[in-house]
């Protein structure tokens, strides 16, 4: 009986895990792209089904394919809209100002190089009202704003793996 009940609770803990973030499946793969913007338990459990089980989240990462890269960076995304969740306000001033612990922050959770920094401050202060449309913008439309300004530079467009 204690074995059993220890395969049922070792079983549970996947089923756990994936509840316990907003991606845990991965931002590539077959079934990252097939459930790509549906949220809940279901459709992460099919995704990391999907890619587990085709095994096209392998071959997508070593052939740059199914929207995965080959630059060797594991990127945090989760991580990022964690913290612009938690520092809207002083980003937006950060921002707003083109410098600042928040700004420098953001900078360094994106990956962005030193010599790069600047252009990322000016960039940011230069687009607020694009990346902060309102006061009430969702975190996912902040993250999907500053993706949209950084990609359209081509010093900075690099570090969007990151968002």
């Amino acid at each position: 009986m204690k074995k059993i009940l220890a395969v049922a609770v070792m079983a549970a803990f996947p089923v756990a895990a994936m509840a316990a973030g907003e991606n845990n499946v991965g931002a590539c793969g077959w079934g990252s792209k097939l459930f790509e913007g549906q949220s809940g338990i279901a459709p992460q459990v099919l995704a990391a089904t999907t890619n587990g089980t085709s095994g096209n989240q392998t071959f997508a990462v070593t052939s740059g394919t199914s929207g995965c890269t080959q630059d060797g960076a594991v990127s945090s995304m989760w991580r990022t809209a964690m913290f612009i969740d938690g520092n809207k306000h002083k980003l937006a001033r950060d921002m707003s100002v083109g410098s600042g612990e928040a700004l420098d922050s953001l900078a360094h959770l994106l990956g962005v190089d030193a010599q790069d920094r600047a252009a990322f401050a000016s960039l940011a202060k230069d687009n607020l009202a694009r990346i902060f449309p309102s006061d009430e913008a969702a975190t996912r439309e902040i993250v999907a704003s500053l993706r949209e300004v950084m990609a359209a530079d081509a010093r900075l467009a690099r570090y969007t793996a990151a968002l």
